[in-house]
Protein backbone atom coordinates (compact mmCIF):
# COMPACT_ATOMS: atom_id res chain seq x y z
CA UNK A 1 0.00 0.00 0.00
CA UNK A 2 3.05 2.51 0.92
CA UNK A 3 3.75 2.10 -3.31
CA UNK A 4 0.24 2.76 -4.07
CA UNK A 5 0.35 5.67 -1.75
CA UNK A 6 3.85 7.33 -3.16
CA UNK A 7 3.09 6.60 -6.65
CA UNK A 8 0.25 8.72 -6.41
CA UNK A 9 1.78 11.16 -4.51
CA UNK A 10 4.26 11.74 -8.04
CA UNK A 11 1.31 11.43 -10.08
CA UNK A 12 -0.38 13.71 -8.04
CA UNK A 13 2.89 16.62 -7.58
CA UNK A 14 3.34 15.91 -11.34
CA UNK A 15 0.45 17.03 -12.67
CA UNK A 16 1.29 20.34 -13.29
CA UNK A 17 4.33 19.08 -14.97
CA UNK A 18 4.86 20.64 -18.28
CA UNK A 19 1.71 20.08 -19.75
CA UNK A 20 1.81 23.23 -21.63
CA UNK A 21 5.64 21.76 -22.90
CA UNK A 22 5.44 20.34 -26.31
CA UNK A 23 6.86 16.78 -26.00
CA UNK A 24 10.00 15.66 -28.49
CA UNK A 25 8.63 13.25 -30.94
CA UNK A 26 11.93 12.82 -32.91
CA UNK A 27 12.98 9.80 -30.53
CA UNK A 28 11.23 6.42 -30.19
CA UNK A 29 8.88 5.71 -26.82
CA UNK A 30 9.11 2.28 -24.39
CA UNK A 31 6.09 1.74 -24.02
CA UNK A 32 6.56 -0.73 -21.51
CA UNK A 33 2.57 -1.90 -20.73
CA UNK A 34 -0.24 -1.64 -18.30
CA UNK A 35 0.50 -3.55 -14.66
CA UNK A 36 -3.09 -5.01 -13.50
CA UNK A 37 -2.34 -4.95 -9.49
CA UNK A 38 -5.88 -6.41 -7.63
CA UNK A 39 -5.84 -5.34 -4.36
CA UNK A 40 -9.72 -6.36 -3.85
CA UNK A 41 -10.70 -9.49 -1.97
CA UNK A 42 -12.25 -10.48 -4.86
CA UNK A 43 -9.38 -11.06 -6.45
CA UNK A 44 -7.87 -13.13 -3.30
CA UNK A 45 -11.33 -15.23 -3.42
CA UNK A 46 -11.86 -15.91 -7.10
CA UNK A 47 -8.60 -15.08 -8.83
CA UNK A 48 -7.77 -13.70 -12.01
CA UNK A 49 -10.62 -12.64 -14.45
CA UNK A 50 -10.51 -13.06 -17.73
CA UNK A 51 -12.37 -9.93 -18.87
CA UNK A 52 -9.51 -8.03 -16.76
CA UNK A 53 -7.12 -9.38 -18.84
CA UNK A 54 -8.52 -8.50 -21.59
CA UNK A 55 -9.44 -4.68 -20.91
CA UNK A 56 -5.53 -4.76 -20.10
CA UNK A 57 -4.70 -5.57 -23.81
CA UNK A 58 -7.21 -3.39 -24.86
CA UNK A 59 -5.87 -0.30 -22.70
CA UNK A 60 -2.23 -1.36 -23.95
CA UNK A 61 -3.63 -1.16 -27.58
CA UNK A 62 -5.28 2.36 -26.97
CA UNK A 63 -1.78 4.11 -25.87
CA UNK A 64 0.28 2.27 -28.36
CA UNK A 65 -2.53 3.45 -31.17
CA UNK A 66 -2.48 6.89 -29.63
CA UNK A 67 1.02 7.61 -29.28
CA UNK A 68 1.16 6.52 -32.73
CA UNK A 69 -1.38 8.84 -34.09
CA UNK A 70 0.23 11.44 -32.16
CA UNK A 71 3.56 11.35 -34.24
CA UNK A 72 5.75 8.91 -31.84
CA UNK A 73 7.40 6.10 -33.05
CA UNK A 74 7.47 2.43 -30.48
CA UNK A 75 10.77 1.64 -29.51
CA UNK A 76 11.61 -2.12 -30.70
CA UNK A 77 11.38 -3.90 -27.00
CA UNK A 78 12.93 -6.97 -28.25
CA UNK A 79 16.27 -6.08 -26.92
CA UNK A 80 14.79 -5.88 -23.66
CA UNK A 81 12.18 -8.66 -23.89
CA UNK A 82 14.31 -10.48 -21.41
CA UNK A 83 14.13 -8.05 -18.92
CA UNK A 84 11.02 -7.37 -19.22
CA UNK A 85 9.30 -10.25 -18.84
CA UNK A 86 11.43 -10.92 -15.72
CA UNK A 87 10.60 -7.70 -14.13
CA UNK A 88 7.07 -7.86 -12.36
CA UNK A 89 6.03 -4.22 -12.19
CA UNK A 90 7.73 -1.90 -14.47
CA UNK A 91 5.79 1.01 -13.47
CA UNK A 92 7.70 0.01 -9.82
CA UNK A 93 10.92 -0.95 -10.16
CA UNK A 94 13.34 1.68 -9.01
CA UNK A 95 14.08 2.73 -12.49
CA UNK A 96 14.41 0.34 -14.34
CA UNK A 97 11.89 1.10 -16.85
CA UNK A 98 14.33 3.94 -17.65
CA UNK A 99 17.13 1.80 -18.02
CA UNK A 100 15.44 -0.31 -19.80
CA UNK A 101 14.01 2.11 -21.86
CA UNK A 102 17.51 3.91 -22.92
CA UNK A 103 18.70 0.08 -23.97
CA UNK A 104 16.33 0.04 -26.22
CA UNK A 105 17.57 3.59 -27.73
CA UNK A 106 14.03 5.13 -26.76
CA UNK A 107 14.15 9.38 -25.58
CA UNK A 108 10.97 8.35 -23.60
CA UNK A 109 9.46 5.56 -21.36
CA UNK A 110 6.01 4.92 -21.04
CA UNK A 111 4.38 2.77 -17.84
CA UNK A 112 0.80 2.57 -16.79
CA UNK A 113 -1.04 0.64 -14.22
CA UNK A 114 -4.41 -0.24 -13.18
CA UNK A 115 -5.49 -0.86 -8.87
CA UNK A 116 -8.59 -2.31 -8.97
CA UNK A 117 -9.65 -1.40 -4.98
CA UNK A 118 -13.06 -3.38 -5.30
CA UNK A 119 -15.52 -4.03 -8.47
CA UNK A 120 -16.57 -0.72 -8.61
CA UNK A 121 -13.78 1.44 -7.56
CA UNK A 122 -10.56 1.18 -9.56
CA UNK A 123 -7.53 3.77 -10.31
CA UNK A 124 -5.54 4.41 -13.53
CA UNK A 125 -1.87 5.67 -13.75
CA UNK A 126 0.13 6.61 -16.39
CA UNK A 127 3.54 7.82 -16.58
CA UNK A 128 5.99 8.97 -18.87
CA UNK A 129 9.70 9.87 -17.97
CA UNK A 130 12.52 11.24 -19.99
CA UNK A 131 15.58 9.13 -21.29
CA UNK A 132 17.96 9.13 -19.46
CA UNK A 133 17.53 11.12 -16.81
CA UNK A 134 14.23 9.74 -15.69
CA UNK A 135 12.25 13.12 -15.07
CA UNK A 136 8.65 12.67 -15.39
CA UNK A 137 6.94 14.79 -18.25
CA UNK A 138 3.89 13.50 -18.40
CA UNK A 139 1.47 12.06 -15.35
CA UNK A 140 -1.98 11.45 -14.45
CA UNK A 141 -3.81 9.29 -12.34
CA UNK A 142 -7.62 9.09 -12.47
CA UNK A 143 -10.29 6.86 -10.32
CA UNK A 144 -13.33 4.70 -12.26
CA UNK A 145 -16.33 3.92 -11.24
CA UNK A 146 -17.32 0.67 -12.68
CA UNK A 147 -15.51 -2.26 -14.21
CA UNK A 148 -16.03 -2.60 -17.76
CA UNK A 149 -14.31 -1.54 -21.70
CA UNK A 150 -16.47 1.44 -21.59
CA UNK A 151 -15.12 2.45 -17.87
CA UNK A 152 -11.54 1.45 -18.81
CA UNK A 153 -11.30 3.10 -21.78
CA UNK A 154 -13.08 6.62 -20.83
CA UNK A 155 -10.71 6.55 -17.74
CA UNK A 156 -7.41 5.85 -19.98
CA UNK A 157 -8.99 8.32 -22.69
CA UNK A 158 -9.37 11.38 -19.68
CA UNK A 159 -5.72 10.62 -19.17
CA UNK A 160 -4.37 10.98 -22.64
CA UNK A 161 -6.76 13.90 -23.69
CA UNK A 162 -6.06 16.14 -20.46
CA UNK A 163 -2.23 15.22 -19.66
CA UNK A 164 -0.75 13.29 -22.07
CA UNK A 165 -1.42 15.51 -25.35
CA UNK A 166 -3.21 18.56 -24.34
CA UNK A 167 -1.77 20.77 -27.40
CA UNK A 168 -4.49 20.05 -30.09
CA UNK A 169 -6.55 17.98 -27.83
CA UNK A 170 -8.72 15.83 -29.63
Amino acid sequence: MRFIGAFLLVCVSCLAVTAEEALDRAGPVAFLGVVFLDTSTEGDYFGERPEERARVALLERTIRDRLQAEGFMLADLAPIRADLDNTVNPANCYGCEVRMAEKAGARYVVVGMVQKVSNLILSMNLVMRSVPDGAVVRARSADIRSNTDDSWLRGMNYILKTAFFTEGTR
